[in-house]
């Protein structure tokens, strides 16, 4: 990627997150980004191909720094038990909870995790190309740990658990709600019980 290109990305991924933060993210038109940016009316889709891949590039450079540090060492853990220490799904769970923590603190960290729960929820497809936001490594993970539940068992059960911490800091953070704050200790606590309960 030439340095312009990679220039004229940024100004469009700035833009965006300006206007994403300013309003509700569904309500910010490809043509506004590319205003914001002062470009042409066909830079979003020259670009990232689309407004649904701009919103993925977006996402994959603010959030996969902030869990890539954290759960590197829990797959070493959960692959060489004997020679790293125990794995424990608890850690896994804090390791996923912290960070949205960190990021629910913020503005700019709320406007990510709706707009992360927005394009995750519909269909149940994650945008970002990264595999810490693909269920793969973590239903790995669970079944190593549990190694008597089926591979279908596991993968209902990561389904449901992201959804859930999807909810919670997706929605719960929105500048409308009103809920109060679930506190990270129960959030652990709970989504470790649903994925460790014993098989059916």
């Amino acid at each position: 990627m030439s340095e312009g290109t990679s220039s004229t990305r940024d100004r469009l991924l700035a833009a965006a997150e300006r206007l994403f933060s300013a309003k509700d993210p569904d309500q910010v038109s490809v043509r506004a980004i590319n205003a914001e940016a002062g470009l042409n009316p066909g830079a979003v889709h020259y670009h990232f191909g689309s407004r649904e891949g701009l919103v993925a590039a977006l996402l994959e450079r603010e959030l996969v720094p902030l869990w890539a540090d954290r759960l590197a060492p829990i797959v070493q853990r959960s692959e060489r038990p004997g020679e790293t220490g125990p794995f424990a799904v608890a850690d896994l769970v804090a390791a996923l909870v912290q960070p949205f923590e960190e990021l629910a603190r913020t503005e700019k960290g709320r406007m990510l995790c709706r707009l992360l729960a927005r394009s995750v929820l519909p269909r149940w497809r994650m945008p970002i190309s990264s595999p810490w936001f693909s269920p793969a490594p973590f239903e790995v993970m669970l079944g190593r740990a549990m190694p008597e539940l089926p591979v279908r068992e596991i993968s209902d059960r990561w389904r449901l658990a992201f959804t859930l911490l999807l909810e919670i800091y997706g929605h719960a953070s929105g500048p409308s709600s009103d809920r109060p704050p679930v506190p990270p200790g129960t959030v652990v606590a709970f989504i470790t019980a649903g994925l460790t309960a014993p098989a059916r």
